[in-house]
């Protein structure tokens, strides 16, 4: 395909997307031909063991990682088709990522933390940053540094700095795996709350069936493949 879109209502699209380390005896294949799409606004939840793909597969949806074959569409681009600088400035503009240990920046503040996507391409502090800060219940916290907030705190900014672009999508990886159950309820809420406000498109990777059931559809991984795509009912 030579041109850059695809006509598509889709978020999302995933084709035959596969991933192999090694070669020969010591080939390992962490995706194997993995196709899905998402439609804009879904909650999707991605469970499996560990070992099952389902981290491999979210970092070649956050575009981290290049697959070894197979393509991903994000709003209609083929986002592999991007050079690496495109697809730096891509990712920062239409992914949000939130990692289980937060990957804040120490010597920046929780509102330089938020807006550091917006920093990085040069553009100034977004006029929905008072609404993203009271969003996370952060007013008071605006100017702390990371060591001077909670984890809880802390995963709260990671999902600030995720939403405040309104990304086309948002991925987290084991969001609540360093919280307590306390904290693992305030940071789903808040990341079902924002897939309700904005109507970004969610996708959580995770083990806990706790999590998996807030889902409205759950991807179930196996052996470095999609073995079942379910709708929940609400």
């Amino acid at each position: 395909m030579r041109g850059q879109e695809v006509m598509s209502n889709k978020t999302l699209e995933v084709k035959h997307l596969s991933k192999v380390y090694g070669k020969g005896e010591t080939e390992v294949r962490a995706l194997d031909d993995v196709s899905f799409s998402v439609e804009k606004g879904e909650f999707v939840a991605i469970v499996g063991a560990s070992g099952s793909g389902k981290s491999t597969l979210l970092h070649l949806l956050g575009c981290v990682d290049r697959p070894t074959s197979g393509e991903v569409f994000i709003e209609g681009q083929n986002v592999y088709n991007l050079n690496e600088t495109d697809l730096a400035i891509f990712r920062r503009r239409k992914i949000g990522l939130i990692y289980q240990f937060y990957n804040l920046i120490p010597i920046l503040n929780v509102v330089e933390n938020i807006t550091l996507p917006r920093l990085l391409d040069g553009q100034s502090e977004t006029d929905n940053l008072d609404e993203v800060i009271k969003l996370l219940g952060l007013e008071s916290r605006r100017s702390h540094l990371p060591n001077q907030l909670s984890g809880g705190q802390q995963q709260r900014v990671s999902v600030g700095r995720a939403i405040i672009n309104k990304p086309a999508i948002m991925l987290a990886d084991e969001p609540t795996g360093n919280l307590d159950s306390k904290h693992s309820k305030e940071i789903l809420d808040l990341l079902k709350l924002s897939n309700e406000k904005y109507g970004q498109t969610l996708i959580i990777i995770t083990h806990d069936e706790r999590i998996s059931a807030q889902a409205k559809r759950i991807l179930r991984m196996a052996d470095s493949k999609i073995i079942s795509d379910e709708v929940i009912g609400r």
